[in-house]
C-alpha cells in the first residue's frame, strides 16, 4: 500500500514527487514511454529560474529525478497500462503488476501535435519547436515559418516576430480559423506573411542537421516550392495524455482532466499537475509549480482522512 502514486516523470510529476518525499510520504512514481516528459528532447533551456546560463533539458530532468530519489521516491522506468479509481484503495497497472494507493498524482503531459513527416523528427529541436516562448529567442534576426490557422498559430506568429526578421504563416486552407481579433493583428504586422494552401511536404535540411528551408506542397494544384527559413514552428494543437483516465475522472471538453478545485479531480484522493490539465500556458515552470500545488494538496488531503 503506498501513500501516493505520481504517474509521468516530467516538471510536475518529479516536482510533486519532490515534496511528497520531503513529506515522508515515499512516493512511487511511473515515469512512463517517455522518462523526463517533453523537455527531454529541448536541447537549451533558458528560461528557468536559477540558470543564468541556460541548461539543456535532459540535464534539468536528470537533477529533479535525482533530487526527488535522495528524499526517499521510488522511481519505476516503466508505464502504466490501466487504472482503476473506482475502488479503495485506488489501482494503478503496469503490465502485470497492480499497485494500491492512498492517492494519485496524474502528470502525464500533454503532447505536441506534428505534421507528421520523418524530415520533421529527425530536426526536432534542432530548429523544428512547437514553442514559441521557449525557443523564439533562439531565432533572432532570422527567418521563421509557423505552420497553423488557429488561435494558438497566430499568437506564436506575433510572439515570433519580437525576434525574427520574417514571420511566414503556413496553411492548408484559404482562411484563417483563428478569432477576428488575432486575424487582425497578424494582417496588420509588416513581418508577418502568408503561404496560403500549403502543407509542408519536408523540413530541410537533415543532411546539415539544421534547419535551412521547408519544402511546400500546394494542397490545389499539387506544386510544391522551397521557402527559406531558419526555423519552424509546428502549431497545430497540443494532444493531453489522458487515455488512461477517459472513463476514470472527468475530461474538459478538449480531453483535459478537469481540475475542479486546484489540483483536485472530481475523485476524492487523485489530483493532478501540469500539462496534462493546462491548456494555456504549457511551460516547465508552470508544470513544476502545478506540481507543486498537487503534492501540498495531496498532503493535505491525506493528513484529513488519515485523522477521520
Amino acid at each position: 500500500m503506498h501513500n501516493v502514486i505520481i504517474i509521468g516523470s516530467g516538471p510536475a510529476g518529479l516536482t510533486a514527487a519532490i515534496y511528497t518525499a520531503r513529506g515522508e510520504l515515499k512516493p512511487l512514481v511511473i515515469a512512463g514511454y517517455e522518462p523526463g516528459g517533453q523537455l527531454i528532447t529541448t536541447s537549451e533551456v533558458e528560461n528557468f529560474p536559477g540558470f543564468p546560463d541556460g541548461v539543456s533539458g535532459i540535464d534539468l530532468m536528470t537533477s529533479m529525478r535525482t533530487q526527488a530519489e535522495r528524499f526517499g521516491a521510488t522511481i519505476i522506468d516503466d508505464a502504466v497500462t490501466a487504472v482503476d479509481f473506482s475502488v479503495n484503495p485506488l489501482k494503478v497497472q503496469v503490465g502485470k503488476s497492480i499497485y494500491e494507493s492512498k492517492s494519485v498524482i496524474i502528470a502525464t503531459g500533454a503532447t505536441a501535435r506534428k505534421i507528421g513527416i520523418p524530415s520533421e523528427e529527425a530536426l526536432w529541436g534542432r530548429g523544428v519547436s512547437a514553442c514559441a516562448t521557449c525557443d523564439g529567442f533562439f531565432f533572432r534576426d532570422k527567418k521563421v515559418v509557423v505552420v497553423g490557422g488557429g488561435d494558438t498559430a497566430l499568437e506564436e506568429a506575433l510572439f515570433l516576430t519580437r525576434f525574427a526578421t520574417s514571420v511566414t504563416l503556413i496553411h492548408r486552407r484559404s482562411e484563417l480559423r483563428a478569432s477576428r481579433i488575432l486575424q487582425e493583428r497578424a494582417f496588420a504586422n509588416n513581418k508577418i506573411s502568408f503561404a496560403w494552401n500549403s502543407v509542408v511536404d519536408e523540413v530541410l535540411d537533415t543532411s546539415l542537421g539544421k534547419v535551412n528551408g521547408v519544402r511546400l506542397k500546394d494542397t490545389v494544384t499539387g506544386e510544391k516550392r522551397v521557402l527559406a527559413c531558419d526555423g519552424l514552428f509546428v502549431a497545430i494543437g497540443h494532444k493531453p495524455n489522458t487515455e488512461l483516465f477517459a472513463d476514470q475522472v472527468e475530461l474538459t471538453p478538449q480531453g483535459y482532466i478537469n481540475a475542479i478545485d486546484r489540483t483536485r479531480t472530481n475523485v476524492p484522493g487523485v489530483f493532478v499537475a501540469g500539462d496534462v490539465q493546462d491548456i494555456h500556458y504549457r511551460q516547465a515552470i508552470t508544470a513544476a509549480a502545478s506540481g507543486c500545488m498537487a503534492a501540498i494538496d495531496c498532503e493535505k488531503w491525506l493528513a484529513a482522512n488519515a485523522a477521520e
